[in-house]
């Protein structure tokens, strides 16, 4: 006859949150509920052999262990299952079903391990265990694969195979799609499950997309109790229950979930992090293993679009899902050399700064302390008015030069108010602009000092800009220089924890600079500056 069952999965998939450290009064308490809820399969953890027994933990060596956190229960599930990841735990680790508390083992296999897997999981058959065969990533599939795979199924006639959206990447059209060529070709008296992931926000709705395919094949439908798992996390239990009892003539009992849910997994949540998230959905978008997001997220100034980009490029793109840290890595130096050619953009500053006065306007206190010397030089010599990363309050810009997502960030509501008298926004291409006010895009790349730890100061990549157009004289406000005891900033809003910490270090590099690399420009500095004086002294701006 057939049937729809709903497992639950929250001790093994919410386990990968806190190490699958719940406590053994949550483990029991957790259980508990479950059994009273009425759903139909309970997952206790993992079968792990490299694992030490922990009787708080729901990973464990051996199938004997599980026996040993909830033997002594006095209500069992319909059917309580481990699960094993294939190559972490051996046969020799189970004891035959009918000594032990489990009733079922979940085997997970990547596709190119699934012919050994298989293999695997007719041994546990013959243990008398009800076999699960866990198709990881199913969407690594080829059509020919799954036939193939389903093929190898109905030798080994698992209890079910099971469909694992490991990355959530699959819609309904995808999943119906997979679910029928499987359907087709496995023997009938194998269920057919589901195993879904959030990272598309998609897992509820996948799940009922598979329940609600017109089917003779018996089910089974995965959930944890909110959502809780792995980075985006599962479907949620509770959604799938009061689905089911209102659409596939269930009867489970609701209460007992939310009160798991408000005993035990409500203190997780204030703990871990589950759920739709950006750097998931990212991944999911892309087709891609998170590694690569986690690894990108962490990388300089990578503003989230550039970082949607990096995703999409990568390649080949069987490498997508199989996360590969050297082709990440110099996928990521690809991006920041770029195949943009900047020299039209160079010509067009040229023109525009050619036998200009250059102003250079920097966030040092002294904008401020000595606006009467900024406004006395802009009234004489009436410059180009170049801000580094910000907009001075009164004091109009031609140009900005925006090298920081976040500096560009505090730069928006002015942009979007200048209106006609908005300046041109330079711009490094980590910066993502809005449409609306005039930008210059520049390469990253050939204006930082890879050999520093602080490789992209700002004003030095200014002054790279102005050396490559053969801009030769500029004066400069604001660049006030580093200081270890004060405020480095006119807006402490801006300062940096390792400013202080690396200031008379920073203050020699730049004077280095200035008169190393940059000689070719002669900076008159008409406000206080350190990168002048021969020694640092920390004194207060004038």
């Amino acid at each position: 006859m057939r049937t729809i069952s709903l497992l639950d999965c929250t001790l093994r998939d919410g386990g990968y949150l806190n190490d699958w450290n719940f406590g053994h009064q949550h483990l029991m308490s957790i259980y508990g509920r479950l059994v009273d809820s009425g759903v139909d399969i309970v997952e206790i953890g993992f079968l792990d052999e490299r694992r030490p027994f922990d009787v708080n933990r729901s990973i464990m060596p051996d199938e004997e262990c599980a026996g040993r956190i909830w033997g002594g229960v006095k209500r069992k599930a319909p059917m309580t299952v481990g699960m094993i990841d294939y190559g972490t735990c051996g046969l020799s680790h189970l004891r035959p079903q009918k000594e032990s508390f489990l009733d079922g083992i979940r085997v997970i296999f990547k596709k190119e391990r699934s012919a050994e897997a298989m293999d695997f999981c007719a041994g546990v058959k013959e243990l008398g265990y009800k076999v699960f065969s866990q198709l990881v990533s199913v969407t690594a599939y080829e059509d020919e694969e799954l036939r193939a795979i389903a093929e190898r199924a109905n030798q080994v006639k698992p209890y079910a195979l099971s469909m694992v959206d490991t990355y959530g990447l699959l819609d309904p059209e995808q999943l119906i799609h997979i679910f029928s060529i499987l359907d087709e070709t496995l023997d009938p008296s194998i269920r057919i499950g589901f195993h879904a992931h959030n990272n598309m926000q998609l897992a509820f709705a996948n799940s009922l997309a598979f329940l609600k395919h017109e089917t003779q094949r018996s089910l089974i439908v995965d959930g944890t109790i909110f959502g809780m798992g792995k980075s985006a996390g599962n479907a949620p239990l509770e959604l799938l229950m009061d689905h089911m009892n209102a659409c596939c003539g269930k009867n489970y009992e609701l209460a007992a979930v939310l009160e798991a849910l408000e005993e035990s997994i409500l203190e997780f949540r204030t703990r871990f992090v589950w759920g739709y998230q950006l750097p998931f959905f990212l991944s999911a978008r892309n087709r891609c293993h998170p590694a690569y997001v986690n690894l990108y997220r962490n990388k300089e100034e990578l503003s989230v679009a550039g970082l949607d980009r990096m995703l999409s490029g990568i390649e080949p793109a069987e490498k997508k899902l199989l996360y590969d840290k050297e082709l990440a890595e110099e996928h990521y130096k690809e991006y920041l050399t770029g195949e943009g050619d900047d020299e039209k953009a160079y010509a067009g500053l040229k023109k525009r700064f050619e036998n200009k006065a250059l102003l250079l306007v920097g966030p040092g206190k002294n904008i401020r302390l000595q606006k009467d010397a900024v406004k006395e030089y802009v009234e004489k010599k009436k410059p180009l008015v170049i801000s580094v990363n910000y907009l001075p309050e009164d004091l109009h810009c031609d140009y900005v030069l925006a090298t920081k997502t976040n500096r560009y960030q505090q730069m928006l509501e002015k942009l979007q108010t200048m209106g006609e008298e908005c300046c041109c926004v330079i711009a490094t291409e980590n910066v993502e602009c809005l449409h609306g006010h005039e930008v210059i895009r520049l390469q990253r790349e050939p204006l930082l000092e890879r050999e520093e730890r602080f490789c992209d100061n700002s004003f030095l990549m200014l002054l790279r800009i102005l050396k490559r157009i053969g801009v030769t004289e500029a004066a400069c406000a604001g660049f006030d220089g580093y200081s270890r005891v004060e405020e480095n900033y006119f807006n402490p809003q801006m300062e940096y924890v390792f400013v202080r910490e690396e200031a008379e270090r920073m203050n020699r590099h730049m004077r280095e600079a200035i008169t190393g690399e940059f000689a070719s420009i002669r900076l008159d500095f008409i406000t206080y500056s350190r990168y002048t004086e021969v020694e640092d002294t920390d004194r207060a701006g004038f």
